[in-house]
């Protein structure tokens, strides 16, 4: 397959690996422990489980799962407002097909379906506002969520239903942003990470300045990241290079779709249509200053919550579900004690285990899940 096949290539794979082996030894070395780094997107997650990337690394390298998959961290309070919206005869809730599973503290979006609310599966904001025409006796609302990737496409939606006078349309707005998630890990004490996978698709959004940015605050590498299993190993050994060299430089090694300065029409919808928020709540993370945005004044009458107020309460995990431990790296999703028994794809407690781009689904579909119970057990046994 013309441009992927040369990203795929297993000799040309067997040779990063070798020079990853050399490179780890030395840093870990040097370091006195493995060499950690995050990647942050759920994309690279389960790119990482899909071509086996990490099981073939040595004991000196370890990939750290971050908080990169916007399903995952979203928290139940605010599924609970989407099954509220729903639920209101007058309103047909669209969303995309991951969040439909993702629990709330009573049901799913997808219960709520079964219950009979109207919850309808779009693959974009615009197909939620063509069902917005077709049905102008119902409001429409989209729940919009996801980082900077899918944030212009949800603006550019909502400046075309102004543009075509749509009036049964309207946004519940989960948007979240990318650098003050990075900066609340990094700001965390118990936090060691040693470098950065960081996002190809937010970054085909913002460019390069965000992430050169943390990477002079901090004095921590990152590398801007294809998807493709070359690119993540190329990324490992330039992290690896800055490492042992004693740099900490922003990269860019998906130069080929990421340009500097980002995408300029998306930055400039974003910036008409949203503001960031004084605070906001993520799974297992907690409230994180300027974190997510939400709909300026201007466009208040696309805002679902401003048409509908919601409860918003905070609702706490599940006792036994750790996905906060997880996102934060602090424990690896076979660590916790509900892994595969309690949580499982087919009945997910946690939402890392939901999303196809969950670390814990990751773990569960393309890792040896019966081995990864021993271990489970045998880590619990040590009174972890």
């Amino acid at each position: 397959m013309k441009y992927v096949d040369e990203f795929r290539e297993p000799e040309k794979a067997s040779k990063l690996f070798a020079q990853i082996e050399t490179l780890a030894a030395e840093v870990s070395g040097k370091l006195g422990r493995p060499v950690q780094l995050m990647e942050f997107c759920g994309g690279h997650t389960h790119a990482i489980f899909r071509f086996g990337i990490e099981q073939m690394l040595s004991k000196n390298i370890e990939l750290i799962h971050g908080p990169g998959c916007p399903v995952c961290v979203l928290p139940r309070s605010r599924v609970d407002d989407c099954v509220a919206l729903a639920e209101r005869d007058d309103v047909i809730f669209t969303t995309f097909g991951d969040a439909m599973r993702v629990p709330g503290s009573k049901k799913s979006l997808l219960q709520a379906k079964a219950d009979g609310a109207q919850v309808k599966m779009v693959y974009s904001p615009l197909d939620a506002l063509a069902l917005a025409k077709q049905n102008p006796d119902k409001e429409v609302i989209f729940f919009a969520l996801g980082f900077e990737t899918t944030m212009p496409s949800t603006a550019l939606t909502l400046l075309q239903a102004e543009s075509d006078g749509v009036k049964n349309f309207s946004l519940f707005c989960n948007h979240i942003t990318t650098v003050p998630i990075l900066q609340s890990l990094l700001d965390a004490p118990q936090f060691s990470i040693d470098g950065f996978v960081a996002p190809g698709h937010v970054s085909m959004v913002v460019g390069e300045e965000p992430f050169d940015y943390i990477a002079n605050r901090y004095q921590k590498p990152l590398v801007i990241t294809g998807f493709e299993p070359l690119d993540i190993l190329q990324s490992i050994i330039m992290l690896l290079l800055q490492l042992k060299e004693g740099r900490a430089q922003m990269q860019n090694q998906y130069a080929r779709v990421v340009l500097k300065q980002g995408n300029h029409p998306g930055l400039s919808a974003m910036a008409k249509v949203f503001e960031l928020r004084d605070k906001f709540e993520w799974r297992g993370l907690g409230s994180i200053d300027q974190s997510g945005v939400k709909i300026r004044d201007e466009y208040a009458r696309y805002d679902a919550e401003r048409k509908f107020p919601v409860a918003s309460i905070k609702v706490e995990d599940p006792i036994n579900c750790q996905c906060g431990e997880v996102l934060k790296g602090m424990i690896k999703p076979w660590q916790c004690k509900v892994f595969g028994t309690l949580c499982t794809p087919e009945q997910p407690l946690g939402a890392l285990m939901v999303s196809s781009e969950g670390a814990c689904a990751a773990y569960y579909r393309f890792g040896n899940v019966e081995e990864l119970l021993v271990q489970k057990e045998n880590y619990l046994a040590k009174g972890k």
